[in-house]
């Protein structure tokens, strides 16, 4: 199904009569909620008087807010309330006695000092799923320190393993913390715990640490490491480029080749391709084969090898641009980018891809939120 287009027809989103009360600001937060709204949550987002979310004075802009916190926040509404107010505070406790899902991102021990931790809301209404989304978690020695997705991925080995020949690690290019270790797992726990309340009408009070879920993506590493005692190295496994069947390789032309035939049929394919069937056994000598295939990959250019590979199961791609992954026309076809969001001065660029399914969502909301737009909430 092409996940660009929403089921306007559907009789009911998934998440239709959910309510989210969102105190999270940024990026992990925000994207969690972001796709509890696609599949029909109403999400009330509560933010500062005057200033609201920091995501909001990001630059590029898309008319009154930044490109990406209308990216994150299409589809919910805005409450704009000063926590330390009691007043405020009383109205943000009404909401959170009538919604479904509360979500935070707060250090340890801040939404406590409100009158807002999980146990009071809880107490205050059973049926609460109660989030709480961090860099370290709950507990812990590192669970006050101010730290960001480097740090994170940095403390829990992801970064050592992207070393070069010269063993300084590289910088991530993704927030692979923040989005993949916060707000999806964030999601599937909502969702698990929402399940889990429809058969015993208990909400739940979850803990979700974002350097915890990155061992998750380590799977290999930890395997090897806590079954053979061999630790993952930085350049030296299957895929941290310990083999000539998983490299990136310079063209001619200075574009490169992102090569991975690592099953057997798939290197005899690319080394026919290469004419190489002398490099058949790359395992006597990885770095020595993984010389010559660079040689041989230098030789042509991106475009020539493209033509070659057309229509052979090698496994090969041209590395992209951002630029160019969005024109291609796998993604053009696949209808990535159809859906659209508008900010408040009229202009329009492509909506935020997510993994929300087409047949689950609700119809898209045109924009994000003005601050404090919501004015009143019709659920209390």
């Amino acid at each position: 199904m092409n996940q660009a287009k929403s089921p306007s027809t559907a009789a009911r989103p998934a998440l239709a009569g959910i309510r989210v009360v969102d105190f999270s600001t940024l990026l992990p937060g925000p994207m969690c909620s972001l796709l509890l709204a696609q599949a029909g949550a109403d999400v009330i987002k509560i933010e500062r008087p005057g200033r609201g979310d920091e995501m909001r004075n990001y630059e590029p802009r898309l008319g009154r807010d930044s490109v990406n916190f209308t990216l994150l926040n299409q589809g919910k509404r805005s409450l704009a309330l000063d926590l330390k107010d009691a007043a405020a505070r009383d109205r943000a406790i009404a909401l959170i006695a009538a919604a479904d899902v509360l979500i935070e991102q707060y250090r340890p021990g801040v939404m406590e000092r409100l009158g807002l931790g999980p146990q009071a809301m809880r107490s205050l209404n059973p049926r609460l799923v109660y989030c709480s989304i961090t860099g370290w978690g709950q507990s812990g020695p590192l669970a006050q320190v101010a730290s960001h997705d480097l740090n994170y991925q940095a403390e829990a080995g992801m970064v050592s393993l992207t070393a070069g020949a010269d063993g300084a690690p590289g910088l991530p290019q993704a927030l692979v913390a923040d989005i993949a270790g916060g707000a999806y797992p964030a999601v599937m726990n909502i969702l698990l715990a929402l399940r889990a309340r429809d058969a015993d009408g208990r909400g739940r009070t979850l803990d979700v640490a974002m350097a915890d879920n990155l061992f998750t993506f380590q799977y290999w590493g930890l395997g090897s490491g806590f079954g053979a005692g061999q630790w993952p190295r930085p350049g030296g496994e299957l895929v941290t480029g310990g083999t000539p069947r998983y490299q990136v390789y310079r063209t001619a032309c200075g574009r490169f080749l992102a090569a991975a035939p690592l099953e057997q049929k798939f290197w005899e394919n690319f080394l026919r391709v290469l004419e190489a069937p002398q490099l058949l056994d790359d395992e006597a000598d990885p770095a020595g084969v993984r010389q010559a295939v660079a040689a041989i990959v230098a030789s042509r250019s991106a475009d020539d090898w493209l033509r070659r590979f057309d229509g052979v199961d090698a496994c090969v791609s041209i590395v992209k641009s951002v630029e160019e992954a969005v024109a291609s026309p796998h993604f053009k076809a696949r209808g990535l980018f159809e859906r659209r969001v508008r900010g408040d001065d009229g202009t329009e660029i492509p909506a935020l891809p997510t993994a929300v399914d087409a047949s689950l969502r609700g119809s898209d909301a045109p924009g994000a939120p003005a601050l404090g737009g919501a004015g009143s909430v019709d659920w209390l």
